[in-house]
């Protein structure tokens, strides 16, 4: 473990599939100021998604999950997606502000949930900054490798970014008041995966009895957009599993539904490595 993330190695053979969870801790420096309760931090936690996909490790995969809170920094949002209303002094480099941005979930959270603030003084630009150096630019560097060093060692790999999501939209997501699905596969409207990859692992899980979305309400955010080129043989995807599907929404605990949720996600895992090694091999019959 670092501060920035934990890694574990492929326990059976190694296949190129790296899953990521940037979400999977609720770990909020007590020695910064916030003025949001726990409840409403909590709220913004993928719990224990990280482990939900543990089993994939023994299917040869890699997982990297984040050991900092989202809302201190989010690994999944743009560099240049800086809050300026948060900010204490102007932003020394260029600012490219998203919709996330507007709706306070930013870079940098503005609200925990809607009408919640975070904090109620301005960051400090060092602050901000330092933030980046210790937490964001490490993860990053961390899942780039892990992409880069699968693809040179067996010419493509497939990306799963993994979270979790609240069972009802509420006001800031595109679907509130909506009662979502089990499981949301998003690779931003087929452009960060091949559409044929994206349709197969819907079907895995709706065979194992999951209701299924593609890119509603969620398409995928920055860590599939920065890693993916399919083209170059780089496809990467993010899932959502509905939280309703393992724990208490209110009381945030684990309920009876989280070990057939895992077993099922590491039978996922195993397809997966599967329908890899089948990719590969059909690469190799059918190289000139």
């Amino acid at each position: 473990m670092t501060s920035a993330y934990s890694l574990y190695a492929p326990t059976g053979p190694a296949v190129p599939l790296v899953i990521d969870s940037p979400h999977s801790s609720n770990d909020f420096p007590a020695t910064v100021p916030t003025c949001a309760p726990k409840a409403a931090l909590d709220s913004g936690w993928d719990a224990w998604v990280d482990e939900l996909w543990q089993g994939a490790v023994a299917e040869g995969a890699h997982l990297l999950a984040a050991r900092f809170h989202r809302s201190y920094i989010d690994a999944n949002r743009s560099m240049l997606d800086i809050d300026a209303e948060l900010l204490a002094q102007p932003w020394p480099g260029p600012i490219s502000t998203s919709e996330k941005t507007r709706a306070g979930m930013g870079l940098i959270r503005r609200y925990a949930l809607p009408g919640v603030p975070l904090y109620d003084k301005r960051l400090s630009v060092p602050e901000v900054q330092s933030r980046l150096d210790h937490y964001y630019l490490p993860y990053h560097h961390q899942l780039k490798t892990l992409l880069d060093q699968a693809h040179a060692r067996f010419g493509a790999v497939w990306h799963i970014d993994c979270h979790s999501m609240k069972s009802v939209g509420n006001a800031m997501n595109i679907d509130a008041g909506a009662l979502r699905p089990d499981i949301v596969i998003g690779d931003i409207d087929h452009t960060t995966a091949l559409p044929e990859f994206s349709l197969w692992l819907a079907d895995q899980f709706r065979d194992l009895g999951y209701h299924v979305s593609i890119n509603r309400p969620y398409k995928g955010a920055e860590l599939v957009k920065a890693y993916s080129n399919p083209a170059a043989r780089r496809y990467s995807l993010q899932i959502e599993l509905n939280r309703r599907l393992y724990m208490d929404e209110q009381d945030f605990s684990k309920h009876e539904g989280f070990m057939p949720l895992q077993k099922h996600l590491h039978e996922v895992a195993r397809r997966t490595a599967d329908y890899i090694r089948a990719e590969l091999k059909n690469s190799l019959d059918f190289a000139p």
